[in-house]
């Protein structure tokens, strides 16, 4: 089976946000052995900048060099659901990397993330809360698989 992984930072507070982010992960991990990774969020009392580079480091040390990162990122490539899905064919049929996702906290990555990312992914040019972003990423890849699997589901 093959293997997704997804690292984000901090948990889900919001019972509408988690209870969908949650269904869709059991979905994706149904089809995906899907590894997910919660790091803490930056400690309260720093700055952003400072916040930031502190779930950077605790980011990074989660990944490893077997991973293939792809950050949700505004500047990234915004893809179509099918796109989307080619890409991830791609990304899973190289045996020796796993895909591996990765989406920041409430004020986003440091530049040391997007450093080590081998794809940027947008949703597009709207910044989204990373709690909803955490969901439509988790729906996102549940859609893409049900298309390479032809699971009746994106129509």
């Amino acid at each position: 089976m093959n293997r997704l992984k997804c690292i984000w930072t901090g948990a889900m507070k919001k019972g509408i946000w988690r209870d969908a982010a949650e269904l869709y992960w059991k979905r994706l991990s149904g089809l995906y052995t899907s590894d997910s990774v919660c790091v803490k969020d930056g400690p309260s009392h720093l700055a952003p900048g400072p916040r930031k580079e502190a779930e950077a480091k605790a980011i990074l040390a989660k990944t490893t060099p077997r991973d293939r990162v792809i950050v949700l990122d505004e500047r990234g490539k915004s893809r179509t659901s099918a796109q989307l899905a080619q890409d991830l064919t791609g990304w899973l049929e190289d045996p020796a990397r796993q895909p591996c996702f990765i989406l920041g906290g409430a004020y986003g990555l440091a530049d040391q993330v997007r450093d080590r990312a081998d794809d940027l992914l947008a949703f597009g040019p709207m910044t989204l809360p990373h709690e909803l972003a955490r969901v439509v990423l988790f729906e996102q890849l549940y859609r893409a698989a049900t298309i390479l699997k032809n699971i009746p589901y994106h129509h």
